[in-house]
């Protein structure tokens, strides 16, 4: 499955139960793939939804592949390791990555 269809899938799931993120703050993750371009994950009122291309500003991007994205999005993805090993690039607030990690834990 393409991973833009499982990010759909899970932003389905998302605001069809959003008692976890009913109470976030309004915001915008923007995620640079290899293969997908680049997509943004935007919280705004209690409901998530993704935009392609980079509509919004926002406060941290993540850049890495399509294949590690698949595993962030399934809680699969050590971050850490990722991240020490060129895997996974962070820009901008860290404190962010790893609050959309939480996020998606949340929905396994």
């Amino acid at each position: 499955m393409p991973v833009k269809e499982e990010l759909f899938q899970l932003i389905e799931k998302m605001n069809a139960n959003p008692e976890h993120i009913e109470n976030e703050k309004d915001r915008v993750f923007q995620v640079n793939l290899d293969e997908s371009g680049q997509l943004q994950i935007v919280i705004k009122d209690g409901k998530v939804s993704v935009e392609e291309g980079t509509l919004h500003e926002s406060e941290v991007t993540l850049i890495l592949s399509d294949k590690n994205f698949s595993k962030l999005l399934k809680d699969d993805l050590n971050t850490t390791i990722a991240f020490m090993t060129g895997g996974l690039k962070v820009e901008g607030k860290m404190g962010l990555a790893l609050k959309l990690q939480e996020i998606v834990k949340k929905y396994q």
